[in-house]
């Protein structure tokens, strides 16, 4: 076939990922600036199931305000600075790493455990994950936790964040192997 007849590939038929053409967009790891009144930084590293960081995944967070309340803002991709629309999206760097700049989540009800809800795209997923972290300090709210308790303990411990010394959060992301992280199935019923 000429080439002036030659189709297109779609991106099916091409390497990819191609994350950095619209997707990320400017602060979209930051829920609030950093450093204002009550922030918290949650990172850390996106691993393969060899434990190599991946260099480009994008890694998007859904959460509750410092109440709990589910906020219903707009304005999730253009960041004002001062409305906090509980969604952000982040590509990780060179070295598979991630940051939010965000508030602690507020239970939802009297007695849940915070968290924060995860969505991670990566080379080689057809589909998105699906996954949580959640906040480490509520031990009786994550004993109850009805996702929580229906795991074994070692991979529980795989959905709860680490408090670090600094006030920060950090929570690793592993797609495969030792440690995997734990993901959720979403699928329609009917």
């Amino acid at each position: 076939m000429p080439a002036s007849e030659q189709l297109t590939p779609t991106p099916g038929q091409t390497v990819g990922p191609f994350f950095g053409y619209a997707l990320p967009f400017e602060k979209g790891g930051e829920l609030v600036p950093p450093g204002s009144p009550n922030s918290v930084k949650l990172h850390g590293t996106v691993y393969d199931g060899n434990g190599n960081p991946i260099p480009d995944a994008l890694v998007e967070i859904w959460q509750a305000d410092s109440n709990g309340n589910i906020p219903d803002e707009t304005g999730s991709l253009v960041r004002d600075g001062y409305t906090f629309t509980g969604w952000g999206r982040t590509p990780v760097g060179n070295t598979g790493k991630y940051v939010f700049s965000t508030v602690n989540p507020g239970p939802t009800e009297p007695g849940k455990a915070p968290f924060f809800a995860v969505a991670v795209f990566a080379r080689g997923l057809m589909n998105r994950l699906f996954t949580r972290a959640y906040l480490p300090e509520d031990t009786e709210a994550l004993e109850n936790d009805a996702l929580l308790s229906s795991l074994e303990p070692a991979r529980r411990k795989t959905l709860i964040a680490e408090r670090l010394a600094d006030g920060s959060l950090h929570w690793d992301i592993r797609l495969q192997g030792e440690d995997e992280t734990v993901f959720l199935d979403f699928h329609a019923e009917g």
